[in-house]
C-alpha cells in the first residue's frame, strides 16, 4: 500500500508519454487508499481488516466487470426530457465490460483484465493530463480561476464525494471550508437548495471530478438549477457568471427550437466568459444549447493509448445509429463569424472535443447517484467540463471577447489534436458526421495538445 505522497507525473513530450501514463496509481490520504483492495484490479492486495474497515464508504456496484464479459455496457445517468424545453443530462454510466483503462493496464502488468469491486476502471487525472499534453500546466496553472459546474437538483453528498476522488488521486483539497469549493442554488443560495435527483447527482460527481483532474488547482463552484427546464439552467448560467465564474460547463442538452434564438440572448451571452457545452449522446443531430452561438460546443471521442509518438490516439465516438457524440447544422442559430466552414449556413456543431466514449471512459467517485463508489462514466457531459478545465489553465479570456473562437485561431496546428477518423451517423453532407483532415462536425478541429488553442 502506498501512504507517501504520489510522485508527480511526467512532463507531457512526445518522449516520456509512456511514462507519464504509468503515474495513474496516485494515492493520497491513507484512508482511501486503504480502501481500494486493489488498484484499478491490478497489483498487490491491501490490509485486509484496514480494507474491510472502508468497506461501507467505498464500494461500486455497477463498474466491476462480469466474468468473461468484455464489451462494455453502460445506461443512461438522467431520464429523457418528457417537454418541450426540458433537458438531459449526458452522462452515462457504465455497468459492466472491460473499459480500455482496464484492458491497458493489464497489458502493462501481464495480467488478465479484471477490477476490484471498489477501485477506479476508468481514466485518472494523470491519463487525461498526458492525453491531452497538460500535465505541466495543471501543475502550474489554474490557481485563483473558478470553474462553474450548471446541473440540475442537489447532489447532496457532492462536497464529500469529491473529497474522496481528489484524495485517492493525490490532488490538493477542495472543500467549502478552505474556500475552493462552493455549492448554491439558481439564485446563490447556500441553504436553500433543489430537491435531490440521483440520476443528476451523477452527472454532478462526474462534472465535479473532471474539472478536478484537468484543473486541480482551481476553485470550483456548483450551482443547482431547481429544474430540467432550459430556464432554470440558463438562470443558473446566469448565476455563475454574476457569482464570478470565467469558465462554465454545461452538461446537458434537448431538442432544438424556435425559441433558442432568445435563450442565447438571455442566458449565454456572455463576453470575456468561456462557456462549454456538451454537444450530445445520441448520435448525429443537433442540440441546443450546443448550437448556441455563444459557447464552445463540444463532441466526443474514443480515447486510446497507443506506441505512436504522442502515446495515444483518438477517433469519432461512435456506438450505434443512437450512441455517439452529436454533431450537426443548427436549424436556428446564427453561425458565428469565426466559423467558416461553407456547407452549414447556421452554426456548425462542434468547435473542439475530448473523450466521451463510455468504453474509453473516466473514473467517478460517487455514493448517491448511480454508484456506491468508484463508477466509470462516458458521454460528452465528461468531454464539456474537461474543456472548461482546459480553458481555465489557458487564462481569464480577454475582456469582451468570445472564448469559442480562440480554438479557431490555432486550426490546423500542432495546438490541436485532429481527429481524422470514424463517424456518428449518416448524413448528407460529409463533414457532418465523418471525421476528416481539418474541421468536422463530430470533433470540431480536434482535442487540445496544451493549452495554447484556448488562449485569446
Amino acid at each position: 500500500m502506498r501512504t507517501t505522497p504520489p510522485i508527480p507525473p511526467t512532463s507531457p513530450t512526445p518522449g516520456n508519454r509512456s511514462a507519464a501514463r504509468t503515474n495513474w496509481r496516485r494515492v493520497g490520504s491513507a484512508a482511501v487508499a486503504t480502501a481500494a483492495l486493489l488498484v484499478a484490479g491490478f497489483g498487490t492486495a491491501v490490509d485486509a481488516s484496514a480494507a474491510a474497515a472502508a468497506t461501507k464508504t467505498v464500494a461500486s456496484k455497477s463498474t466491476a466487470a462480469k466474468a468473461g464479459s468484455t464489451k462494455v455496457t453502460w445506461t443512461r445517468s438522467c431520464a429523457e426530457p418528457k417537454k418541450k424545453g426540458e433537458m438531459a443530462c449526458n452522462a452515462l454510466r457504465v455497468t459492466g465490460g472491460t473499459t480500455a483503462f482496464m484492458r491497458a493496464n493489464a497489458h502493462a502488468n501481464a495480467v488478465t483484465p479484471k477490477a476490484a469491486a471498489d477501485s477506479p476502471t476508468g481514466y485518472g487525472p494523470s491519463d487525461l493530463q498526458d492525453a491531452y499534453g497538460l500535465t505541466d500546466a495543471a501543475a502550474s496553472n489554474g490557481s485563483g480561476e473558478t470553474i462553474a459546474i450548471v446541473d440540475a437538483y442537489d447532489d447532496p453528498n457532492a462536497a464529500s464525494d469529491l473529497a474522496a476522488y481528489r484524495s485517492y488521486y493525490g490532488l490538493s483539497a477542495c472543500t467549502v471550508a478552505n474556500g475552493c469549493f462552493k455549492k448554491v442554488s439558481q439564485t446563490g443560495s447556500t441553504t436553500s437548495l433543489p430537491s435531490a435527483d440521483s440520476g443528476w447527482a451523477g452527472e454532478i460527481s462526474l462534472d465535479l471530478d473532471m474539472a478536478s483532474a484537468v484543473c486541480p488547482n482551481c476553485n470550483i463552484t456548483l450551482v443547482e438549477a431547481k429544474s430540467s427546464s432550459m430556464a432554470n439552467l440558463g438562470t443558473a448560467v446566469n448565476e455563475a457568471v454574476k457569482l464570478g465564474a470565467k469558465y462554465v460547463s454545461n452538461s446537458y442538452g434537448g431538442s432544438e427550437s424556435s425559441s433558442d434564438t432568445s435563450y442565447d440572448t438571455s442566458y449565454f451571452n456572455h463576453p470575456g466568459v468561456a462557456i462549454t457545452v456538451s454537444a450530445g449522446d445520441s448520435g448525429y443531430g443537433a442540440e441546443y444549447p450546443a448550437a448556441s452561438k455563444y459557447v464552445t460546443s463540444v463532441g466526443g471521442t474514443a480515447l486510446s493509448s497507443s506506441s505512436n509518438s504522442r502515446g495515444w490516439t483518438e477517433k469519432v465516438w461512435n456506438t450505434s445509429s443512437t450512441e455517439g457524440t452529436g454533431s450537426g447544422c443548427s436549424a436556428y442559430d446564427a453561425k458565428p463569424t469565426w466559423q467558416t466552414d461553407t456547407s452549414c449556413s447556421k452554426r456548425m456543431i462542434a468547435d473542439v472535443s475530448a473523450v466521451a466514449d463510455p468504453a474509453t471512459g473516466v473514473s467517478v467517485y460517487d455514493t448517491y447517484g448511480d454508484g456506491t463508489g468508484w463508477v466509470t462514466y462516458g458521454g460528452t457531459s465528461a468531454s464539456s467540463p474537461i474543456i472548461a478545465a482546459v480553458y481555465a489553465l489557458a487564462g481569464t479570456p480577454s475582456s469582451g471577447s468570445y472564448p469559442a473562437k480562440f480554438p479557431y485561431g490555432s486550426a490546423g496546428t500542432s495546438a490541436l489534436n485532429d481527429v481524422t477518423s470514424g463517424s456518428n451517423g449518416s448524413c448528407s453532407t460529409s463533414y457532418f458526421c465523418t471525421a476528416k483532415s481539418g474541421y468536422d462536425g463530430p470533433t470540431g478541429w480536434g482535442t487540445p495538445e496544451g493549452v495554447a488553442a484556448f488562449t485569446g
